[in-house]
């Protein structure tokens, strides 16, 4: 059975550093990684090495659900790129592009099977655009 991949991408007003430090460092974690105002990333932990795991806590804000998004990273290629395995067996990579004073994140994934490729698409775009907010506004 093929994966279907799924690629977004933003373009944040930051330099390269920064962007990456806010990707992959726990205390900026918390601040983005969620899809809404209705949830919110109470607790994140990274191992920022290859065979390293991170955890990052998803939860609505009333409490009604949650769960631990983790994986295993599996390349890393300091300030530019990585690449990280979900539990579930999907692969997940991230590459960081230099544009003036401006960076292009693209994050491409691969899709799951119990939804739709749009609502997967939008959800993962909605996270990394609260990730852009969060690195412009820091």
């Amino acid at each position: 059975m093929e994966t279907t991949k799924i690629t977004i991408e933003a373009l944040v007003l930051a330099n390269k550093q920064k962007t990456w430090d806010a990707y992959t460092q726990a205390e900026h974690i918390t601040k983005w990684n969620f899809a809404s105002d209705e949830w919110h990333c109470p607790s994140a932990s990274t191992d920022l090495q290859v065979g390293g795991k991170f955890v990052s806590r998803m939860e609505a804000k009333d409490g009604s659900f949650g769960f631990d998004f983790e994986g295993v990273y599996q390349t890393i290629n300091w300030g530019e790129s990585l690449s990280y395995g979900l539990d579930d067996g999907r692969l997940v990579e991230m590459n960081l592009t230099a544009k003036g004073n401006e960076t292009l994140i693209q994050v491409s994934f691969d899709a799951e099977t119990q939804n739709d490729v749009e609502l997967q698409r939008n959800g993962w775009q909605a996270i990394l655009n609260n990730f852009k907010k969060h690195v412009e506004n820091s």
